[in-house]
């Protein structure tokens, strides 16, 4: 068990971001010890972890809530039921959205980075002219 300071550090999440995010319900509450202190298992850690990676991704906190509001991550799953598939395909559009969104971002940045580059190229030219 880790209490906030610790969970933080692991994390890269500020105590207060870590608090922030258990109030809107997007980490599971920790467990309180005396004093209510915080206390923060692997498993919240991992949570937290994951919700890091698809922060970094680019997802807003609405879409990282709706992504894992049911807690599943279906690891070593063999069969899937309706729900099970529905949940997934949920998630998958969630992505697919975002992956396009970061791929627009990266070609508009391919483009500004090309015309950075003739620019100096130019300027390189006139230097040496």
């Amino acid at each position: 068990m880790y209490n906030i300071r610790e969970a933080s550090t692991m994390t890269g999440f500020s105590r207060d971001t870590l608090r922030y995010y258990e109030k809107m319900g997007l980490i599971q509450p920790a467990s309180r010890g005396t004093g209510g202190v915080r206390s923060y298992s692997d498993a919240n850690v991992h949570q937290i972890l994951s919700i890091k990676c698809l922060k970094q991704s680019g997802l807003s906190l609405e879409d990282i809530k709706d992504f894992i509001a049911d807690g599943q991550c279906f690891r070593d799953k063999v069969a899937l039921d309706d729900e099970e598939m529905k949940l997934i395909q949920s998630r998958k559009s969630i992505l697919t959205a975002q992956l396009d969104r970061l791929e627009e971002q990266r070609q508009a940045l391919d483009q500004t980075i090309a015309e950075a580059r003739t620019k100096l190229d130019y300027y390189e030219k006139l230097m040496h002219s």
